[in-house]
């Protein structure tokens, strides 16, 4: 069976990051031992799949209990070998399935490559289409059992028939297609190229499965909504709301009862979270096409208005799920990004967390979030904003089942205990996770995508 590697990275942002996990402070406190351990550690979860899939119910619509029970039907008819599905202690609208794996899976002769992106996907339950292929055996076609490996660093060049380059073995699967089919002169297809029949993490797909009634959504992006704590008849704003997961989790958490206003600059991004709006039932949320950098209006005088510009103060809550680096996304066996581009996303965080203050009402809540692990977009961002706006003050989160903040940004120990971070490397065991269904709360709030959470209020 292969072996993943580490996360692949450049070598300076893996410098970089490493400089995150071995700060003076870190070391101080834990050892420069603990803190060397602690960064691989990071590296070998983030090129895995989180232990769990987090499957977000729209209970607005459907009870828990009976979506729970349609959905192990739905696990049964389709002869999956998962366990059974699994509330969430402390997230009422949240079921957990445990993903089997790594599987004893034997590579076969017939090689298929993939992108990295595909790769990533397949280890989450997904089968292969046609836009993932990059690579075939000269002779492929419909019905042979074929294995799929993921092209790490990008280097395989489409429609060759070998490549001996740096690749990661993520399964086998039946092939839907001839290679004609794949790299002929016509426009090719987008359909299912190749079904997985035996993937090295065993995750069944969710494509077209109770749509109007789950959400595929990483555990730590919903505890986000229930830290936001709308409330019903409230005027709320997600700022950066792209693909609508933590938008429409707002609008159930509302009772459906107010505004949820949603904005997003990619007009067909936009136009999607409206689809998964009206699918939902959810009418309260009002989506626009906009850069929400330039979301607040400069006119004092200007009464509130349905779409941006917004005067300042018009909303009592402000999700900032601000874009980032991504370096907390798993798997991720390949990030291609250079230490310029990681480094680029703070001034951006800030213009935005600008305009966010000022859209905020007195008393209102303002909660900032990424999907990545660097100092410089969470904590760093967390010492900024308290310094820059007197007028904030961090608040304790609701649940809070991640850890605290991390070391190295200067903020005092109350501080970091009042942030959350998502930390997979914490639950790391030396090989993998172990799953056990007496530990499955505990272990489900550990082994998720690295995430980071603040609160603030607004005085």
């Amino acid at each position: 069976m292969a072996v993943f590697p580490q996360l692949s990275m450049s070598p300076e942002v893996r410098e970089h990051l490493h400089t995150v996990y071995t700060n003076d402070e870190a070391v101080c406190e834990l050892g420069a031992g603990v803190a060397e351990q602690q960064f691989e550690a990071l590296l070998w979860c983030l090129s895995h799949p989180p232990l769990y899939t987090c499957l977000r119910v729209s209970t607005h619509l459907h009870p828990l209990r009976d979506v729970q029970h349609r959905l192990q039907q739905h696990l049964e008819q389709i002869q999956c070998r998962c366990p059974a599905v699994h509330t969430h202690p402390e997230l009422p609208d949240v079921l957990l399935l445990p993903v089997c794996g790594p599987r004893p899976v034997e590579p076969v002769a017939s090689a298929v490559i993939v992108g990295s992106q595909c790769g990533s996907a397949v280890l989450r339950g997904a089968h292969v289409f046609t836009p993932g292929i990059i690579s075939t055996h000269k002779f492929m076609k419909a019905g042979d059992v074929v294995s799929v490996f993921s092209d790490v660093e990008g280097k395989c060049t489409r429609g060759a028939t070998e490549f001996n380059g740096k690749k990661v073995f993520v399964g086998n699967g039946v092939s839907e297609v001839n290679r004609s089919e794949l790299f002929s002169s016509d426009k090719p297809g987008r359909g299912l190229a190749i079904r997985m029949t035996e993937p090295l993490y065993q995750s069944p797909s969710f494509d077209g499965v109770l749509t109007d009634e789950l959400f595929l959504q990483n555990l730590p992006s919903v505890v986000v909504g229930y830290v936001l704590g709308p409330r019903p008849g409230e005027r709320v704003l997600d700022m950066c709301a792209a693909p609508g997961g933590k938008t429409t989790h707002i609008a159930s958490l509302m009772g459906n009862q107010g505004v949820v206003v949603a904005l997003e600059k990619v007009r067909s991004k936009m136009e999607k979270i409206l689809r998964n709006a009206q699918m939902l039932k959810l009418d309260c949320i009002k989506a626009y096409c906009c850069n929400s950098i330039h979301a607040v209006s400069s006119d004092p005088a200007q009464e509130y208005t349905e779409g941006p510009p917004f005067p300042e103060e018009s909303f009592d809550r402000i999700l900032l799920d601000a874009p980032c680096s991504g370096l907390g996304q798993r798997p991720n066996m390949s990030y291609s990004w250079s230490l310029k581009e990681v480094c680029s996303y703070q001034p951006l965080q800030r213009k935005l967390f600008t305009t966010a203050v000022r859209l905020l009402k007195s008393g209102g809540v303002l909660v900032y979030s990424t999907c990545t692990v660097t100092l410089a977009e969470n904590e760093e961002q967390v010492s900024w904003a308290l310094k820059t706006f007197p007028c904030l003050t961090l608040q304790p989160q609701v649940p809070h089942v991640g850890s605290e903040g991390m070391l190295g940004a200067g903020l005092s120990c109350e501080q970091r205990r009042l942030l959350q971070r998502f930390r997979p490397e914490l639950g790391w065991t030396g090989e993998r996770f172990t799953f056990s269904l007496e530990k499955l709360p505990q272990d489900a709030n550990q082994d998720t995508i690295g995430f980071f959470i603040a609160k603030f209020s607004k005085r």
